[in-house]
């Protein structure tokens, strides 16, 4: 079986010692073997990143947006390799892996434009009430910076972070998720070829205790951007606190679709399935709450179930295929124990529970809920699976009590046709994301982030250059 090297150190490819098993979820079998690395390689790694930052972190605004720019045309040149990767690794059908590939181009490019603008932006003046004094503020690069990504959108996070790091001028310590590396590590060779300097981006894959703790706790490490569960989170800003460093996170989310009395039915089918089915459920956003006004109800369960049943479950490159694999059989087996234990709650399966029959893969059939007790673990945790469940509520105040009733408040979304109800339940959701009558679209332009357990921090956006950024300001007498 062909072995990858998997650590990329100040220009560098190497192999490690700790090899990975990469496999195909639609297939169960092998793909590659990656040979990651260990503390040892991230304390590399960290060294060969801080010597960069000294040259690095002096270039302009303009010279960063060129290498910036020349990564989103290499990974324009190889958009048809990177989709195979990914729906070959992570299960994705073709068609949602386009779209991640197409973010991750846009993503770089939006980033070139900021890090251009930042040369006009750097000493502005700064009123003070005394003449005395003059001052000016400046935007600083905060540093080396660890990033560690997930498995479920492998290259749209890595470029979530690392893009707005190279704009701020940091230099970059990448741990991709031991699940999903193989488009990773094509992401960092474009990355590698496209003029970087040498240790300004460094790779080390390896599993969260192997590589993503001592990269947390590394004091060459100025700040830590993580993806990821509410749990691995707790132990990053836990490894972060020794060494007394700067966190953002980005976590779980349980999120509500509020169908309101005036909405379009069909419109509210089609976004309530998306929401719970994209990428097989597997997201912090998956709006796997769907309340729905009373008078809405039971035509919209039996559009629901008429749309779900539509659904084809199948070989990521098959172009008919709707809905792909879960991403391993650990994810699987934890998707599979969360509707069982619903069923125990005394939820009502209306669809789907169950393994799709396939001779292979980590396939579940599309599933939905009805009488969810709302204390059970189906209505409070994250699933991150292809499951939804709908509840009737009797009020607009009682959808929106509902949805802010949740440690989460990453996204929510709003179907009305009515204008002042849309804006009026969109400011009362205690939520960062708030779509109405749209589906999941994300843009570089817009924050992403949420409230209470959701995130520490906010990605994309000038908001996410500004996490890699330190302000300085200089007070001078005159």
């Amino acid at each position: 079986m062909l072995t990858l090297p998997g650590i990329f150190i100040d220009g560098v490819w190497q192999h490690g010692t700790q090899v990975l098993t990469v496999t195909n979820p639609s297939t169960e079998q092998r793909l590659a073997q990656v040979a990651g690395g260990d503390g040892e390689a991230v304390a590399r790694a960290a060294q060969a990143a801080q010597a960069a930052f000294a040259q690095w972190s002096r270039t302009t605004g303009a010279q960063r947006a060129e290498h910036l720019r020349a990564i989103a045309r290499g990974v324009e040149a190889r958009r048809e390799r990177l989709i195979e990767l990914q729906s070959s690794n992570n299960g994705k059908p073709l068609a949602e892996s386009a779209i991640d590939v197409d973010d991750v181009i846009a993503t770089f490019d939006y980033y070139a434009g900021l890090a251009q603008a930042l040369d006009a932006q750097q000493d502005q003046a700064l009123a003070l009430p005394s003449e005395d004094f003059v001052a000016r503020v400046r935007r600083e690069p905060c540093g080396v910076v660890g990033l560690i990504v997930p498995w479920n959108f492998p290259m749209v996070t890595t470029a979530w972070k690392l893009a707005p790091a190279l704009a701020a001028g940091c230099c970059a310590v990448l741990k991709p998720s031991e699940v999903t590396p193989l488009a990773e590590l094509e992401l960092a060779h474009i990355i590698a070829q496209s003029g970087l300097p040498a240790g300004v981006f460094n790779l080390v894959c390896g599993t969260g205790l192997a590589v993503g703790a001592p990269l947390a706790s590394d004091s060459r490490i100025a700040k830590v951007s993580f993806t990821g569960s509410n749990a691995v989170g707790v132990q990053v800003m836990q490894r972060a606190a020794e060494t007394v460093k700067g966190v953002s996170l980005e976590l779980g989310g349980k999120s509500s679709l509020l169908v309101l009395e005036s909405a379009d039915l069909q419109r509210a089918i089609e976004l309530a399935c998306g929401g719970g089915f994209f990428n097989a459920g597997q997201m912090c956003s998956a709006t796997s709450r769907v309340l729905v006004a009373d008078a809405l109800y039971d035509a919209f369960v039996d559009g629901v179930l008429a749309r779900v049943a539509a659904i084809r479950v199948g070989d990521p490159f098959a172009g008919e295929t709707d809905m792909g694999p879960l991403v391993n059989q650990a994810q699987y087996l934890r998707v599979m124990g969360a509707i069982e234990r619903g069923v125990q709650a005394g939820a009502s399966v209306l669809c789907g529970g169950r393994r799709v029959e396939r001779p292979c893969g980590y396939f579940i059939e599309p599933t939905v809920f009805a009488d969810v007790p709302l204390d059970s673990a189906l209505w409070r945790e994250e699933i991150f699976g292809p499951v939804l469940c709908v509840k009737r509520v009797g009020s607009e105040a009682e959808a929106v009590a509902l949805a802010n009733d949740s440690e989460f408040g990453l996204v929510a979304s709003v179907v009305t046709t009515d204008g002042q109800a849309a804006q009026r339940v969109a400011d009362q959701l205690q939520a960062g994301l708030v779509w109405v009558n749209a589906p999941q679209v994300i843009f570089p332009q817009a924050a992403w982030g949420g409230y209470k357990q959701s995130s520490l921090g906010r990605e994309l956006g000038p908001w996410g250059l500004s996490a890699f950024q330190e302000v300085k300001h200089v007070v001078t007498a005159v």
